[in-house]
């Protein structure tokens, strides 16, 4: 692993993301692992409004903001006008969250994977729209609260499990999809450095923490990372070019409770211990335990 220098590097402090962000944490990593021989299309989301806040970049590389829903297009058209120019090593990298890429991007992230564009999305998960006020998204963990998900006597909280994007991004047959954490920077680092050399569609789906969303004391961001692995709430793996049936698990959890990962996390607050027999549950079935 090299070891890095603040000056060295190309996603720059200075940027205006909340203190304990997992986001930024992830980018700076995701980054260092890329280089500077890239361009990035960047969905408008948290990482969008606290990184460019005109005049100002954190950005040292080529940059393109683009919409919620077409990270995938633009990536898309960037990718072939490099083609068409005979450049075969800038590699095209998509940084969006959740909301643009499994939800409002959906349609184009998919009809790229059937392509199989040349291009490396990674998506960002902190699990809700954090950026216009905690809305859930399909990435919201099931009975956690957000603004749009409220705590009732009978609805208690999202109602729905997260949407699986690294088996959905599988099935398409695209060459490499895989998870990764922020509590775990060396394999997130580890897998970025794979997928640039692989051609084709390749798909990242990193879990970052939000302070004011999932409402933690912001010292607790890579504890809270590496707790959703431990726990077996957050799965690291890899499955390479649609072999759903071949997944391979690069960080194997310690399964503690789960509940030691959610009583961290006030979005989590109103669950009672039935509702954290059944996550746990979940989990165990998962893992075939």
């Amino acid at each position: 692993m090299v070891v890095f220098k603040r000056e060295d590097d190309i996603f720059t402090s200075g940027h205006t993301a909340c203190a304990g962000c997992g986001a930024a944490l992830a980018i700076r990593t995701i980054m260092r692992a890329i280089g500077k021989d890239c361009i990035v299309v960047n969905t408008t989301s948290c990482s969008e409004i606290f990184s460019v806040c005109f005049p100002r970049s954190a950005w040292k590389v080529p940059y393109i903001h683009v919409t919620f829903e077409n990270g995938a297009s633009v990536a898309s058209g960037v990718s072939r006008a490099l083609k068409a120019q005979g450049n075969d090593h800038t590699k095209v990298v998509v940084i969006a969250g959740d909301g643009g890429t499994a939800d409002i991007g959906f349609g184009a992230v998919s009809g790229s994977w059937e392509r199989n564009e040349d291009i490396l999305y990674i998506m960002y998960n902190n699990g809700a729209y954090e950026n216009t006020g905690i809305q859930r998204s399909s990435q919201t963990p099931q009975y956690a609260w957000s603004t749009t998900s409220q705590i009732g006597e009978e609805v208690r909280g999202k109602q729905e499990p997260i949407k699986p994007m690294v088996k959905i991004a599988a099935a398409h047959g695209i060459p490499y999809a895989a998870s990764a954490s922020t509590g775990y920077l060396i394999d997130l680092e580890n897998k970025v450095k794979k997928a640039l050399n692989i051609k084709g569609s390749r798909f990242i789906d990193v879990l970052s923490p939000c302070v004011p969303g999932w409402k933690y004391d912001p010292q607790l961001t890579v504890e809270l990372a590496k707790l959703a692995v431990e726990t077996g709430l957050w799965k690291l793996n890899e499955i390479e070019n649609g072999d759903i049936n071949n997944e391979k698990i690069t960080v194997q959890p310690s399964f503690k409770p789960v509940e030691e990962y959610l009583k961290l996390q006030g979005r989590f607050k109103h669950l009672t211990p039935d509702e954290i027999k059944i996550i746990q549950a979940r989990v165990n079935k998962d893992w075939g335990r």
